[in-house]
């Protein structure tokens, strides 16, 4: 049975309290780095990364130590860290110290030594600062150490390993839950299947109705034996398709005496699974986390026993009876389940946990990325951030008088960047990040985490922690996939974003980590696009699987004799508002319009309310909170009548399920293009110099993708049947009409572009 020795000790090492005090820790670029110019001060007998490997009661372990010297014979394992390493709580301290006594005892077996050194060496990164920790430890004792440890994990990895071969074993005679596929469903599962088999990356195009969750989950999990993967990672940018892919997991796991021994974790966000948000995470604020590794060994047994799925309720249930914190118990579970089903960023934001655990372990993963055309604009989200002045002000204002100095620092710099570079007509785009403030938010950032650690948990204080280290950090990577922007309206009212505009340089690491990838939607079109801003690799496939659908479900109209350019908009609003009228009197039923904005979705509106006031009406507002959303779509009543107005791009753009006669008919009156900006004519500049095509990437690949699931929205489902209106002149466009779902049309699948 092999297994890491950090993996190992992980597992048998840590005792007493979870402890995560506001000790921030370097970005995994800043870690390498700093693990790299400490190796490169030791000169040239230095072995950086010392590989060992050995047996020890029954189990074989392999590690790299970070680095060895062989005439003074002595071992180093280097942490990173920022501010006073004395900060670093005590129970990760004792991991150290244990993984580095774990690599000396297999040094030790390896040479004959009776003894070694052992430095444990930790690093401040932000003050270029060594504090070694060296002590002498003779063979002996480091062996009857590292065989406690194995005792401690043997009858765990013995069940785990049985766990393994029961489960290759049910997945490889794992049958489809229904009797028949549906239309199209079949070749989806058959491609998804030589995709894992394969070790590949595709885009895969699925339409809407043909099953996706199951139809991705059920070869995925077939191929696991034969590939010789070890996880699955299903993710998605929405709850509602995570509770669909706990549904056809359950589904394929079966149930009581029939269940297969498939472990499926559900991984939620910190503020949905936290007991005591207003504590801090460690044993002297929160109860859940006092003594939470002592009993933590009862709860992973119970959780990795338990009958169904380890969704949110479960963990919760489980943690309540071991008095755990079921954050950090779902956190602990992810390392022992075979289907994590999770958001997006578990995997590709900064601070990724799946990800972290693929690369300490090793795994083959297999992702499923759903509602892919997503990735993009999350992406972007994950790897951008915004300091605020205002903020910064507000914070000062009550801090304590030991943060007032780093504060006032902070301050002065704010004060001199925006007499420098603020422009008073609008935002101003920086060549590079002020350099000057940099090293302002560090000081701040280790004063603020003294501070904390020492006093109670102090809100505002995190929170302007938390933006400040995401600041310096994303500020570290600073390049031409990103832009600098600030805005200053009013005197002390000043922001400063790093707007990630490509992608592409942060996700292509990611993607490079995984053993197989598919990435679906109803619209991946055109591929090159996704695979350009993604960074998936040159060798990506695309494909599309045909549509249960067909052309006689839907009437196509296209509105060619209108413009919905900003300059013919007033033009517009009475035909757009004269076709709606015609189109619900000849057939009656419930229609969605969609609107590039607020402002022409109320104009056309105002009209149709004077041409047509007979007509039912209702529509979308900014800022709706869920109440009012659910009551949008209450609206969808079947057999009701009416006209519902909504934005392209809203929240009522896509993930709405409104089958049968609860929607028959959509109006697009956009091409969905954002604006012709500023900012949006850099990103266009930017992606033009990458890519060489700038236009298409900014604009009328983002639109189009719009308007396609924005009108989808009308069928859902074999039997629906339904109008949708195009209304621009450039939809009669060839290299438009391309880009939208070819079973419109009645010509098959398209290619992309």
């Amino acid at each position: 049975m092999k297994v890491s020795v950090r993996t190992l000790c992980e597992f048998a090492a840590r005792h007493g309290d979870l402890d995560h005090r506001y000790t921030p820790a370097p970005s995994a670029d800043e870690g390498i780095a700093g693990h790299q110019r400490i190796q490169a001060r030791r000169g040239p007998r230095y072995v950086p990364e010392r590989r060992l490997s050995g047996e020890c009661g029954g189990l074989q372990l392999s590690g790299r130590a970070d680095g060895y010297d062989p005439l003074a014979h002595r071992l180093e394992e280097i942490k990173t860290h920022r501010g006073d390493h004395d900060r670093i709580p005590r129970v990760q301290r004792e991991l150290h110290r244990a993984q580095l006594r774990a690599y000396g005892a297999l040094l030790c077996a390896e040479t004959g030594f009776d003894s070694v050194t052992l430095t444990l060496v930790y690093y401040d990164t932000a003050r270029d600062q060594e504090t070694p920790l060296t002590e002498s430890a003779d063979a002996a004792t480091l062996w009857q150490e590292l065989t406690d440890l194995c005792d401690a994990y043997r009858a765990w990895a013995q069940r785990e390993a049985s766990h393994r071969q029961a489960r290759d074993e049910a997945m490889a005679a794992l049958s489809f839950p229904f009797g028949a596929f549906r239309r199209g469903q079949r070749p989806l599962a058959e491609t998804v299947y030589r995709n894992s088999r394969q070790h590949r990356t595709l885009m895969l195009q699925a339409p809407t109705g043909l099953g996706k969750t199951l139809g991705t989950l059920f070869p995925a999990l077939m191929a696991l034996p034969k590939a010789g993967q070890d996880r699955v990672f299903y993710l998605t940018s929405r709850n509602s398709g995570r509770g669909l892919a706990l549904d056809a997991l359950a589904r394929l796991a079966g149930d009581g005496e029939t269940r297969r021994p498939l472990r499926v974790l559900e991984l939620s966000a910190k503020p949905d699974a936290c007991e005591h948000p207003d504590k801090a995470c460690h044993g002297d604020s929160c109860p859940l986390a006092r003594g939470f590794f002592d009993r933590l060994p009862a709860a992973r047994q119970e959780a990795a026993g338990h009958p169904r799925n380890l969704d949110r309720a479960a963990l919760a249930s489980i943690a309540a009876r071991h008095t755990l914190c079921p954050y950090f118990l779902s956190q602990e579970m992810a390392r022992w389940s075979d289907v994590v089903v999770a958001d997006v960023n578990r995997f590709f934001d900064q601070h990724a946990l799946l990800h972290a655990l693929t690369q300490q372990n090793d795994w083959r993963v297999s992702l499923l990325i759903d509602e892919a055309h997503n990735l993009i604009d999350r992406a972007r989200g994950m790897y951008s951030v915004t300091l605020s002045q205002p903020h910064l002000l507000s914070v000062r204002r009550q801090a304590p008088a030991a943060l007032k100095r780093p504060l006032n620092r902070v301050a002065r710099q704010w004060q001199a960047l925006v007499r420098d570079e603020a422009a008073a007509d609008g935002p101003r785009f920086l060549d590079g990040i002020p350099t000057a403030l940099v090293p302002a938010l560090n000081t701040l950032v280790a004063a603020i985490t003294d501070y904390l650690a020492d006093y109670p948990p102090d809100l505002a204080l995190q929170e302007l922690l938390f933006e400040c280290l995401s600041f310096t950090r994303l500020a570290d990577a600073f390049d031409d996939h990103s832009l600098c922007e600030l805005q200053a309206p009013r005197r002390g009212q000043a922001r400063l974003t790093i707007q990630n505009l490509i992608p592409a340089d942060f996700l292509a690491p990611r993607f490079q980590n995984a053993d197989s990838t598919l990435l679906f939607s109803a619209t991946l079109t055109p591929g090159v696009y996704h695979r350009d801003l993604l960074g998936l690799p040159e060798t990506t496939s695309w494909q599309g699987i045909e549509s249960p659908f067909t052309a006689d479900q839907l009437a196509l109209n296209t509105a060619t004799h209108i413009s919905t350019r900003r300059a013919h908009r007033d033009a517009s609003l009475a035909p757009i508002a004269d076709l709606i009228a015609r189109q619900f009197r000849e057939q009656p039923g419930n229609y969605l319009a969609y609107f590039s904005s607020f402002a022409y979705l109320d104009a056309v509106l105002d009209v149709l309310k004077e041409r047509a006031p007979d007509i039912p009406t209702w529509h979308q507002r900014p800022g709706m909170d869920r109440a009012s959303r659910d009551d949008f779509i209450a609206g969808f009543r079947p057999e009701g009548v009416g006209v519902a107005f909504a934005v392209l791009g809203g929240v009522f753009g896509e993930g709405i399920d409104l089958p049968g006669d609860r929607l028959i008919g959509a109006f697009v009156a956009t091409l969905g293009l954002p604006p012709f900006d500023e900012w949006h004519q850099v990103l266009k500049d930017r992606l033009e110099a990458r890519f060489g095509a700038g236009d298409d990437y900014t604009y009328l690949y983002p639109g189009i993708q719009k308007v396609a699931q924005a009108a989808g929205r009308v069928i859902r489902t074999p039997e629906d049947r339904g109008v949708i209106w195009l209304i621009d002149d450039r939809f009669g466009q060839p290299r438009i009409r391309r880009l939208l779902p070819g079973w419109w049309f009645g010509a098959g699948q398209q290619n992309p572009c």
